[in-house]
């Protein structure tokens, strides 16, 4: 029997993930999304991924960084963190479900009941796997640096031989992919729309705020032009 496909094509040409009862919402339905570019386009933005699963029965929830390599995320941990050493204990690799959330708006309402914020989201089911190759863990490690600084990369030290050892990767693959998306204005109900309560939508940005340098830094280092572009 084979495999179902991991990516389908829209109407409109592009492509999207398939879904599956884990990847389509119980409520808002309208707001849930599997295209490919809207879902890396999430994740691109994000500087911090929560990933969860399931230790001796439990659920535990790590914030950690990431990296996207075309259809692949890669997490970064210590050679000594429970995700990674449970990794480590099968051939199976780990059940895992990693999420991305911005916030974009506060969604202030007449009624308490109808605040809101406008969001973007990513949840990602799969399995985990330990990176062992040298090669590949090279560049997961470069899509980690690049995840929290565009091109970063290419404007630092590489990690060395020792410091290869002490950091582990796990890599998981996009299949199981949902984007979730909330826009718009307040949700008002037409009986509260006279009341006197000021109703709306507060955006919120993330930006660069000014580089501090490090101590002992040589002033004849310039500040790199990425962390002033945004």
């Amino acid at each position: 029997m084979s495999e179902a496909p991991t990516h389908r094509t829209t109407a409109n040409g592009t492509t999207a993930y398939r879904t599956t009862d884990r990847t389509v919402p119980t409520r808002n339905k309208d707001r849930a999304g599997y295209d490919r570019e809207l879902v890396h386009s999430i994740l691109d933005e994000a500087y911090v991924c929560h990933l969860g699963f399931v230790r001796d029965g439990a659920p535990v929830v790590l914030p950690t960084i990431f990296g996207r390599v075309g259809e692949r995320l890669y997490v970064h941990g210590s050679t000594g963190s429970r995700p990674l050493r449970m990794t480590g204990q099968s051939d199976g690799g780990l059940d895992v479900c990693l999420t991305v959330t911005h916030v974009d708006a506060l969604v202030l309402s007449r009624s308490a009941f109808n605040h809101s914020v406008n969001y973007r989201s990513v949840v990602v089911h799969g399995t985990a796997h330990q990176v062992l190759d040298p090669d590949e863990k090279r560049t997961a490690l470069d899509a980690l640096v690049d995840q929290v600084v565009a091109g970063r990369s290419r404007d630092c030290r590489p990690a060395d031989a020792k410091e290869l050892a002490a950091t582990a990767v796990i890599s998981l693959d996009l299949d199981e992919v949902s984007a979730k998306v909330r826009t718009g204005g307040a949700g008002d109900a037409p009986a509260d729309l006279s009341l006197p309560h000021w109703s709306g939508v507060v955006p919120l940005t993330t930006r660069y705020g000014t580089p501090a340098p490090a101590d002992g830094l040589d002033p004849a280092v310039p500040v790199p032009a990425y962390l002033t572009s945004s």
